[in-house]
């Protein structure tokens, strides 16, 4: 265990009574971590809590959380980006819940929750015309009631009484003349169910056990009603939140998401698991794009309006389209547009001391009466019009609800001008080849390097943060990264017996690009996966820097008459869960993939399932103007540290993957298996190869086990370890 800024020792871990806790008792690593969480909610300071496979994160994370959240009347929280683990959230959970009953909620967004397909806006439009229906028949209703008793008090002979029902009945005509009108319009009939039948027995079913939201779905369907309205509706106070990242990160999503729960940021503990994902996550939340085909959209749309502020908006416009089309035509090397295909490919259009080209083709080639004056006059004619589509789908004009282009792109030119030039937003040029017409049509986006930027707002207003791994450390870069203020840091290692794993280094040449189409290199490489996978009693994960490295290997093997065994090759655009089934239904297999693929973190091999992992080189990303920038950002922001660009945007975030590939053996107190890492940069060689040496950058325990052997010793080591734990059922392979 490792703490820095570490948690008060002042309370008996052995006093501390967790009913929240699922199960009979938590074993120390878990008791420590919960007692620190515990201390850091009461002082209101973050928590950064790195846990191998099997410490137990998640519930010791929730349960100090929950039991601070009861004490105090919060909302715990709980988020992730991978699937699997929001499934694994939902089973602690409701083994929680077992032992201490919680009101728990799983949300997830409205476009897979809606029984009528409707997208965001469309949504709102019928949200609120259903719900002005559901109010004037309330309204009819009373008048009714007004009328029947004034009608009752004429026929009494009251004075008056007559004079006061024409005016209810007069108020009643139109009333009725309004419900026509908006039920001749587009209005959402679940919705409607939900406001005017008893919902009483949801929410009874709801919160009597964690349910997810495809439960949630059907179950309402079944009513028809809407699931996803009652379970906004159903998060008031409640004790739990499962969801995703988004509903943390988008500020604007967040503050609607918290005004949900009827909590103020401050009543909010929340809590981050794979937090390694969180600076990516937030880049890609901060970012923003804009298509070509959306600003010739946008001018279409100002071609058919007749309002004073069209030309301008056409001018600002149309002198943006064009200046990207031209940028984009500049921007192109000799060869380069015939590789550009159906995904987008980046072209560099930044400058040293100046902005970016295609800001200053926009400039060059503006003509009109100020960029700032004819983009607010756009923004301003956006909004008319995009009130003008709502309320034609309101009233049932439309039956689809429009989105407004032109204000989406006045809107990103007047970011792209603002900001552009900004510290941390990196101007890009992209473009992509449409499948239907073989046309290259572009993007222009604001690229965010700095995640801070984005997570620091958030770990300032709520309550506290709990951001778990298996992989946050080094802890100074994850708080500087994402913004956080004197945490408690907080390591636990493998709670499992050390001789059930071996980790060997293995001295390969250091595995550069020109290394890589060495043929004594590969024919080397192709002889260490062979061995590994002979000698593995059960399948054998291979990570490598790239697809396109692992379907190299993947071709040689099956020429080699030596490997005897089912290949898999894991691709691009392959679900994780279809590849793991498939590979794992075989007893003796090898599964060779990218490191930066989906299988690399969140999914599960356990047991025979994958006995051995070997990763195969150093997996540096990709070299590309995105990484550059980052880095730049970093060495910007960070004068005084020594190649903090390349640390901070390259060399940890491999580590980190690397790390993860690693776990994805040994996955429970009984299991074993090897981990190989090949190419001498892990070994302790790496000490004189500078920045390139990677091995230091493992955490000091994590060094202390790995093994240094070379290719041709590997099967041995294989064999005596996997012979010492009787893995082979019979005469083991022969060397």
């Amino acid at each position: 265990m490792a703490h820095a800024n570490g948690p008060r020792d002042d309370d008996s871990d052995s006093e501390r009574a967790w009913r929240f806790f699922p199960y009979d008792d938590p074993y120390p690593n878990q008791e420590a971590a919960m007692s620190g969480i515990s201390d850091a909610l009461d002082d209101e300071r973050n928590v950064l809590l790195e846990g191998a496979t099997g410490t137990g994160k998640t519930i010791s994370a929730l349960v100090p959380a929950l039991e601070y959240a009861r004490e105090h009347d919060k909302t715990v929280v709980i988020t992730t980006n991978v699937h699997q683990q929001m499934r694994q959230f939902i089973e602690d959970a409701r083994a929680i819940t077992r032992r201490e009953p919680i009101r728990a909620v799983v949300f997830r967004g409205k476009s897979s929750m809606c029984h009528i397909d409707v997208g965001f806006q469309e949504c709102q439009t019928l949200r609120d015309t259903t719900r002005s229906i559901v109010e004037k028949e309330s309204d009819k209703s009373e008048l009714s009631d007004q009328a029947q008793t004034l009608l009752d008090r004429m026929r009494e002979g009251e004075s008056g009484a007559g004079e006061a029902r024409s005016a209810v009945t007069d108020e009643l005509d139109s009333i009725d003349d309004e419900l026509e009108q908006l039920k001749e319009g587009n209005y959402c009939e679940h919705y409607y169910n939900n406001l005017t039948q008893n919902t009483d027995e949801f929410f009874q079913w709801l919160f009597d056990d964690v349910r997810t939201p495809d439960e949630i779905f059907e179950h309402a369907g079944r009513q028809n009603l809407c699931g996803y309205e009652l379970l906004k509706e159903g998060m008031e106070g409640v004790d739990l939140v499962v969801c995703n990242y988004h509903h943390l990160l988008d500020p604007m999503i967040r503050e609607q998401f918290f005004r949900w729960l009827d909590r103020e940021a401050d009543d909010i503990i929340t809590v981050f698991d794979e937090a390694h994902n969180i600076e990516g996550a937030a880049r890609d939340h901060a970012s923003r794009a804009l298509t070509e085909n959306t600003l010739e959209s946008a001018m279409n749309e100002l071609e058919e309006v007749d309002d004073s502020h069209a030309e301008s908006a056409r001018n600002v416009v149309g002198t943006f389209l064009d200046a990207l089309r031209e940028s984009y035509d500049e921007a192109f090397g000799f060869g380069e547009r015939e590789q550009v295909g159906e995904n987008w490919y980046d072209l560099s259009i930044a400058n040293q001391g100046r902005r970016d080209d295609l800001t200053m083709e926009f400039l060059q080639s503006y003509e009109g009466r100020g960029i700032d004056v004819e983009v607010e006059l756009a923004l301003q004619l956006g909004k008319r019009l995009d009130e003008q589509y709502e309320d034609e789908y309101k009233n049932g004009e439309a039956t689809t609800r429009k989105e407004c282009q032109t204000l989406q792109a006045a809107g990103f030119i007047a970011d792209w001008m603002e900001m552009g030039g900004e510290l941390g937003r990196h101007p890009m040029l992209s473009v992509r080849r449409d499948g239907g017409t073989d046309e290259i049509y572009g993007r222009a986006e604001l690229y965010t390097c700095i995640p801070r930027d984005v997570t620091r707002e958030l770990f300032e207003e709520v309550h506290a943060s709990i951001l778990m791994s298996a992989t946050l450390r080094p802890f100074d870069v994850t708080e500087q990264t994402l913004g956080l203020e004197n945490p408690v840091t907080m390591a636990y290692g493998l709670e499992y017996p050390e001789e059930n794993r071996r980790t060997f280094s293995v001295s390969l040449p250091a595995l550069f690009s020109s290394e890589r189409d060495d043929p004594g290199t590969q024919e080397t490489i192709e002889q260490l996966l062979v061995d590994a996978a002979r000698f593995t009693p059960g399948n054998t994960l291979v990570f490598f820097p790239s697809y396109a490295e692992a379907e190299r290997y993947h071709e040689r093997l099956r020429g080699n008459p030596a490997a005897d065994f089912d290949f898999f090759l894991d691709e691009p655009g392959v679900r994780a869960e279809e590849a793991r089934q498939e590979f794992v239904g075989k007893d003796d297999a090898i599964l060779l993939t990218s490191l930066w693929g989906t299988l690399a973190e969140g999914v599960s091999f356990d047991g025979d399932d994958a006995r051995t992992v070997v990763v195969v080189g150093v997996p540096y990303p990709h070299l590309s103007e995105r990484l550059e920038a980052v880095q730049d950002a970093y060495d910007r922001i960070y004068r005084g540290k020594k190649e903090a660009g390349w640390r901070y945007a390259v060399e940890i975030p491999t580590i980190r993957k690397t790390r993860q590939a690693l776990g994805r053996v040994i996955r429970a107190p009984d299991d074993y298996g090897v981990r190989v890492l090949a190419d001498k940069r892990y070994t302790r060689e790496s000490s004189s190869m500078g920045k390139y040496g990677v091995r230091g950058s493992f955490p000091v325990e994590e060094r202390a086990e790995m093994v240094d052997i070379t290719p041709a010793k590997l099967k041995f080591a294989m064999l005596n370890f996997y012979n010492d734990h009787d893995a082979y059922g019979g005469d083991p392979p022969r060397p």
